[in-house]
């Protein structure tokens, strides 16, 4: 048996939506663009979107949108993919890690506005944004995030890359601080191959971003006119038409990994009960869109046992990984001075984490397997 870890969940909508652009001139800034734009600015209730050929593209927009460059500071999580903090680095700003609550896994407005307030003066001064993450599709407190930043006049991103239809209060992921947004990677909700969405209520921004991810360009301008320095960063309208698809059928999918996540949590029960696996906490208030299924060891197991139960499943044919490895911890980041015991609970929850398989059409027969794989590695 040979479980992958992901599998997009493509049909013959979305086949014939991208083989219908195939069939016209515009196989770029065409009509699927704008209106594949349309549809997510509208899904994540703000007024703009700006769609562009990754997350990590997106994110290094919206750092460049706001002004973050040289010298400048950004408080963000060390327990996320590494693009959150990478953005930065492309700017010449620095990231500064704050330490996740240990049980839902992001940070949180009072454990930054602590970190904030202990930094030194001149260092403080130099902080521009707040970057949070609604890790695995849970999401963190948006709106305390908004107060933080409006207190202390700090601009407020929700990488909400893994959050496509999660909500928290009602309110949808990525539409919270000065923007959002949403990444297309064959694994995430939706996919359009590669690609990314700038959702915000900013009109100055969301123009700004247009400019940035088409070489400079602005609106109306000419072809060969710059009016400052981009990149390209277009989103093809043939993974926007394939986005466009997606997005028709966004509640069947959301659906479909809400009944795997179910699943898998009624046959973990009672592993669960007993304490030697724990899931993710979800804040009260939330509804989460899952991206991922991780579960995390408890306390009595080690780096070397998760390690040990990692290669137990591959040999049974599963797709399994850990989910994440700190940013800190990795080697550009210890050259600029962060290690082992600086984010004491990223550390130990990255030390014990399984992502398991996850995806749209996983059938109950396989889950019960993978389940029972797992189960085994246990005493009993």
């Amino acid at each position: 048996m040979n479980i992958p870890l992901s599998n997009p969940d493509i049909t013959k909508k979305e086949r014939d939506a991208v083989l219908r652009v195939l069939k016209t001139p515009h196989l770029s800034l065409g009509p699927k663009l704008p209106e594949f734009e349309q549809v997510m600015a509208g899904y994540a209730g703000v007024k703009y979107a700006v769609a562009m050929s990754s997350g990590t593209a997106v994110l290094h927009t919206i750092i460049k949108a706001l002004g973050i460059g040289k010298g400048d500071y950004v408080l963000t999580t060390p327990f996320s993919f590494i693009s959150t903090s990478n953005c930065l680095l492309f700017e010449g700003a620095a990231p500064i890690f704050v330490d996740i609550d240990e049980n839902a896994y992001n940070l949180t407005p009072e454990a930054v506005e602590k970190a904030y307030l202990a930094l030194p003066v001149e260092k403080r001064q130099k902080v521009k944004a707040v970057a949070y993450v609604d890790v695995f599709g849970v999401p963190a407190d948006g709106e305390g995030f908004e107060h933080f930043g409006k207190k202390y006049h700090l601009h407020i991103i929700d990488d909400s890359a893994e959050a496509l239809g999660s909500t928290l209060k009602g309110r949808k992921c990525g539409s919270f601080g000065d923007a959002g947004l949403f990444a297309f990677y064959p694994n995430k909700q939706i996919t359009t191959g590669e690609g990314g969405v700038l959702v915000t209520g900013n009109k100055d921004l969301a123009a700004m971003a247009k400019s940035l991810r088409n070489q400079g360009r602005d609106e109306g301008a000419g072809w060969l006119q710059h009016a400052r320095l981009g990149y390209n960063y277009r989103l093809s309208d043939i993974n926007c038409a394939l986005g466009i698809a997606q997005m028709q059928r966004i509640d069947e999918i959301l659906q479909k990994r809400k009944k795997v996540k179910a699943t898998y949590d009624a046959q973990f029960d009672n592993l669960f009960k007993k304490g030697l696996l724990i899931p993710q906490r979800i804040p009260v208030g939330a509804e989460v869109s899952p991206f991922v299924y991780v579960l995390r060891l408890s306390g009595d197991f080690t780096k070397e046992d998760r390690e040990k139960l990692l290669n137990s499943l591959r040999e049974k044919g599963i797709g399994c990984s850990n989910y994440f490895t700190p940013i800190h911890l990795q080697p550009h980041y210890r050259e600029l001075g962060w290690q082992y015991g600086d984010m004491p609970a990223t550390e130990r929850i990255s030390e014990r984490t399984i992502a398991l398989p996850f995806f749209n059409n996983l059938k109950e027969s396989r889950i019960k397997y993978i389940v029972q794989a797992v189960s085994q590695y246990f005493p009993q």
